[in-house]
């Protein structure tokens, strides 16, 4: 009986001991590349012209569903009149063309489709998820006339627990501008038109991104 009573108290020993080592993590922090492309008055085709974007990035996990996420990433916007099916008057022998350096930083919301985590302490945790995002951010574009401009990010993309502390993230955005300039042209049509998003340029995103999970979060502690 003595050996029956030992073993369960070192069995509820073990559990204790493991429970308090059972973490989640508030923050991350990483980086990634990936590739960026222009849609607007001389592209209309979102494969076209994409060239390099690099991010850094810092995500506050709210709990398994839901983060928030502040990035920055810098790239470049390329295109040409001679790429375009529409005739301008000014750009009619499609000479004009351009590779233009944005920077952007953006705070987005994001929610997982799927609780994501190591499931450690939250049961049903799964190390992959979908996930979609939507927020607001903003836009410098160094081009013939420099544009600073806000812009709406609205995207999907993939989460992966590759350990604990690692995460590797895909997420393909569009990026809507309130400038019709990151081109370096403003309505090349000639024709006087109002709206918030009418005739404005917009650029597309695909990063893939590696972040570092820290700031753990005890969720057995009573103050948790």
């Amino acid at each position: 009986m003595r050996k029956v009573v030992l073993m369960i108290i070192l069995i509820i020993s073990a559990a204790s001991m493991s429970a308090q080592k059972d973490y989640d993590y508030r923050m991350e922090i990483g980086g990634g590349m990936g590739l960026t492309g222009y849609l607007g008055d001389f592209n209309g085709n979102i494969t076209k012209d994409l060239k390099p974007m690099f991010t850094v990035v810092l995500r506050r996990n709210i709990d398994h569903y839901m983060a928030l996420k502040l990035a920055m990433s810098y790239g470049k916007l390329k295109g040409s009149s001679a790429e375009t099916n529409t005739y301008y008057t000014e750009y009619a022998d499609g000479k004009y063309n351009f590779n233009n350096s944005i920077a952007d930083a953006n705070f987005s919301y994001e929610y997982n489709f799927w609780p994501y985590g190591t499931g450690y302490d939250y049961r049903g945790a799964q190390r992959f998820t979908p996930f979609i995002s939507g927020g607001i951010g903003v836009t410098y574009c160094d081009c013939s006339n420099n544009v600073f401009t806000a812009n709406i990010p609205l995207g999907v993309g993939l989460k992966y627990k590759i350990g604990e502390r690692l995460n590797a993230g895909l997420e393909w955005a569009m990026h809507f501008s309130l400038s019709d300039k990151l081109d370096g042209v403003k309505n090349p049509y000639g024709i006087s038109s109002s709206g918030l998003f009418k005739n404005t340029d917009c650029y597309s995103s695909l990063l893939f991104t590696i972040t570092y999970s820290f700031m753990p979060k005890c969720t057995t502690c009573n103050k948790e």
